[in-house]
């Protein structure tokens, strides 16, 4: 038993890249028994996300499969997928970000699993929701950034479309899926009934997107424009300051007029362009230019302490080199220091959210590919010969180290 809010839960993951183990990262680290099934190629993210020595544990899959365990099974063989289903019996929740079709080929579609295994929870995540003309596409998050509108929200800021430099629709769209199944489980526990669960991503992203930018056209007729101004303008991004930059949001009347003080500009609190949130925001393009103008005359390290003593929301801009040493999040012990049998010593992430019962009691780190098939098999029954002929027939492979 791990510990953590999801103790004795098991779900076994057929996911790969960042979609998926987003969703069973953090069923996992909440104390989830995560199973990571896996082709004998393994997670493409093993080496798509950079160098590692063992050559399968790069950066990147290390931080997203965190306390999970792998067993390799080859689904193209009847073997692997009557030990799947022996593995889905003592399961509660099934995910699987393959293409619907595919599932349905390996005997795997949402039916088949639901009338098998009574009170499995089944979470499908993928490109298109199955009802549409699209279901049948790949996706990958660019394509979901292009298609969403994410990048032609770059557009108003830079003229033309770009990609948020983040699998950003991955993260959130897995994080989705978390949600669902946890409302699932908590259902299952009133009923005693399992569910199907889809979550495609193009919606979501498009929802995601609409429920911010949709504004005016919300209503029939329109009342107005597309987008949030304040969001969409060129001059919403980092302000410039005497040796550097920094960000701040004024969005309250009292912080924004406390900004005005800050830099000198008094009289605006009253001009009737900037004297209320409904003023800035019609103005919002001057209300941006008279901010930026204003945090030139001071260092970055000047600004932060003049603002955080006026209560308007400012921070530093990190960089990606220098976030890992701000001293907040030494404070909160975000990060600790493994020593990691083949990778030497690495930094581990830790999960940033606290719950008063406590989360896992062990921390894991990522797992080898088929690290744990033989425990794994003998936890299901098979016997030590078994396995081995299956380890012989490459059903599975032994990963152990």
């Amino acid at each position: 038993m791990s510990g953590g809010p999801l103790d004795g839960i098991r779900v076994v993951d057929l996911t790969t890249v960042v979609v998926g183990p987003t969703a069973t990262l953090f069923l996992a680290d909440y104390g989830a028994d995560v199973i990571k099934v896996e082709a004998p190629g393994g997670d493409l993210l093993r080496t798509l996300g950079g160098r590692s020595k063992s050559g399968q544990l790069s950066g990147k899959f290390t931080h997203f499969n965190r306390n999970k365990r792998s067993i390799v099974l080859d689904l193209k063989q009847e073997k692997a997928i009557e030990a799947l289903h022996k593995l889905l019996e003592t399961a509660d929740v099934f995910i699987a970000n393959i293409r619907p079709a595919a599932l349905e080929r390996l005997g795997l579609g949402t039916e088949a699993l639901r009338a098998q295994h009574k009170k499995l929870i089944v979470c499908n995540l993928m490109g298109f929701g199955r009802d549409g003309r699209y279901a049948e596409r790949p996706a990958y998050d660019s394509i979901i950034q292009g298609m969403s509108g994410v990048a032609a929200c770059n557009a108003r800021i830079f003229g033309e479309p770009k990609f948020v430099p983040m699998v950003m629709m991955d993260h959130t769209v897995g994080l989705i899926a978390t949600q669902c199944i946890l409302a699932a489980l908590f259902h299952r526990e009133k009923t005693g009934e399992g569910q199907a669960i889809e979550v495609p991503m193009f919606e979501n992203a498009a929802s995601f997107v609409l429920v911010e930018h949709m504004g005016d056209h919300s209503f029939i007729p329109p009342l107005g424009d597309w987008g949030d101004r304040r969001v969409l303008d060129p001059l919403a991004q980092p302000i410039a300051t005497k040796d550097g930059w920094i960000c701040v949001s004024a969005n309250t009347d009292g912080q924004a007029f406390a900004l005005f003080d800050a830099i000198g500009r008094p009289e605006l609190k009253t001009d009737p362009k900037f004297n209320s949130v409904k003023a800035r925001y019609a103005h919002v393009r001057a209300y941006f230019s008279i901010r930026a103008e204003g945090l030139k005359q001071k260092t970055s390290a000047e600004w932060l302490d003049i603002l955080e003593n006026a209560d308007v929301p400012a921070g530093m801009v990190h960089s990606i080199d220098t976030l890992p040493q701000d001293a907040h999040l030494a404070d909160v012990g975000l990060f600790r220091k493994v020593e990691h049998p083949v990778e030497g010593l690495k930094y581990e992430l830790n999960n940033p959210n606290k719950f008063s019962g406590g989360l896992r009691n062990e921390q894991t780190v990522a797992p080898y590919l088929g690290g744990d098939s033989v425990a794994i098999l003998s936890e299901l029954g098979y016997a030590q010969a078994e396995i081995d002929e299956m380890v012989k027939s490459k059903i599975t492979i032994d990963g152990r180290r």
